[in-house]
């Protein structure tokens, strides 16, 4: 976007990796709804495309922001006159430094734990977020125990109805073929895995696009498919190496059969996982999948950033950071402007995106001195995914964030093929989960973006004999 908007100008790209995410096959689904691949491409093509970017593959060591100054990791310096940071975010390990804890985040995470799943029987699995999720249901022929600190799963995507309306395609033994996938392609790089440096763990690599696992063989050593026991309400307590386990005088248990879990395990394993409700589990690794925190790090010494709650950079609604000439987006950034009542940040590929397109919009406008409007796509929370083979369209504030006790829920269900659920307040729809190939999310975006008194169509606004689009074109 600055390519475009200043051709004359140089511009840096600094990255610590040798390869970049490119968005491809970009789809605009509907006013705020959209679709792309993210795909690894070698930063010469960018390069050759823009003769203004010059790409430079080093970390950063040291910004000085009076002085206007990046210090790279090879011992080089460049001035700047507009700087963006886009650093994104590095995995919230449970426990730091540990060889049996795998954090799951980007590209080079999920080829580690591909090796380390070919040998492994049993895993544990910590986190209730979007990885997490399409881990479980992509691992076969590998017990997993997956620990949730919340009553149902996907609490961060949605409610328990809709994690109920899921939990017979994760304990199906039969895996139906996956519906051809039209989003987010993430795609590994087969041709040139041999030069690329493996990332060590506490490297930052470049986030997963929410298809990672395609391409990926997730098979563990045994037969059976899926086998997972999921462990609510709790939290890893600690984890025990075999020797520390074997002194603890304690019992673990074995994978429960039949949802009954009694049985002490007689097996030795590599580690143990202690959770905070007292049950103890034997396994081959521990995949940590608990979220993300803004890479700040690299950036804070001598410099006083204003730090929004979540530790990330805080930007105004031009993207600024609250030092001179210095903006952020995605990841690494806290949206701190009053926001539209039915949008909220959350660390996803898409908002990353449209951070970045907007802040190179904010940089060119404030370099000409124009005044800009923020995005329409801070005007509502839209995001499409897929879960458990599902298409998965959240909008809004789909899970009455923020809303108090001053809503109500609506809900159809068709067990296997739907799950809609909207949230209303006083007569209008504030936010709606889609499970499904509903075709709703076009209608439903407008009656969000409108807020249109509904309260004359009561229950039939989910009403399956009614064809609510005719209504509402």
């Amino acid at each position: 976007k600055l390519a475009l908007e200043f051709p004359s100008e140089d511009i840096f790209l600094m990255t610590a990796s040798p390869v970049i995410k490119a968005i491809t096959n970009f789809k605009q689904v509907s006013k705020t709804l959209e679709e792309f691949d993210v795909e690894e491409q070698p930063s010469s093509l960018l390069e050759k495309r823009y003769p203004n970017i010059k790409v430079i593959q080093s970390g950063v060591k040291q910004l000085k922001s009076d002085e206007h100054k990046i210090f790279t990791e090879d011992g080089k310096e460049y001035m700047y006159e507009k700087l963006c940071l886009c650093a994104g975010a590095k995995p919230k390990l449970i426990f730091e430094g540990s060889p049996y804890v795998l954090g799951i985040r980007d590209t080079d995470s999920a080829q580690a734990f591909q090796k380390k799943l070919a040998q492994a029987e049993r895993i544990v699995v910590v986190g209730n977020g979007g990885i997490a999720l399409e881990l479980v249901y992509e691992i076969q022929g590998c017990e997993v125990i997956w620990a949730i600190k919340d009553k149902a799963i996907g609490n961060t995507f949605f409610d328990a109805g809709a994690a109920e309306f899921l939990i017979p395609k994760l304990t199906a033994e039969k895996r139906e073929t996956p519906i051809e996938c039209k989003r987010t392609k993430y795609t590994m790089e087969g041709s040139d895995e041999k030069e690329r440096p493996a990332a060590a763990s506490d490297k930052v690599g470049s986030a997963l696009g929410p298809d990672w696992h395609e391409g990926l063989q997730l098979k563990g050593t045994k037969e059976f498919s899926h086998k997972v026991h999921i462990e609510i309400l709790c939290e890893v307590k600690k984890i025990h190496l075999q020797q520390e386990f074997i002194q603890l005088q304690r019992t673990s248990l074995t994978f429960p059969k039949d949802e009954k879990n009694v049985e002490a395990d007689e097996v030795l394993w590599p580690v143990y996982v202690e959770l905070t409700n007292g049950k103890i589990y034997g396994c081959d690794f521990i995949v940590s999948a608990t979220g993300v925190v803004p890479n700040i790090e690299p950036f804070l010494d001598g410099n006083n950033f204003v730090l929004g709650e979540d530790g990330g950079l805080k930007v105004d609604k031009h993207m600024q950071t609250s030092l001179p000439d210095i903006y952020a987006a995605g990841d690494i950034c806290t949206a701190s402007w009053e926001p539209s009542p039915v949008w909220h940040q959350m660390r996803l590929w898409t908002q990353a995106r449209q951070m970045g397109w907007y802040a190179a919009k904010c940089m060119a406008a404030d370099a000409l001195g124009e005044s800009i409007d923020l995005d329409f796509s801070f005007e509502l929370f839209a995001h499409v995914t897929k879960f458990f083979n599902y298409k998965v369209v959240v909008l809004g504030k789909y899970n009455a964030q923020g809303l108090g006790l001053d809503h109500e829920l609506m809900l159809r269900c068709t067990k296997g093929q739907e799950y809609v659920k909207v949230v209303m307040q006083n007569g209008r729809m504030m936010g709606a989960v889609l499970i499904g190939e509903t075709d709703l999310e076009e209608t439903f975006e407008n009656l969000i973006l409108n807020q249109m008194d509904l309260s004359a169509y009561g229950e039939d606004l989910l009403n399956p004999d009614i064809d609510i689009e005719d209504y509402f074109d």
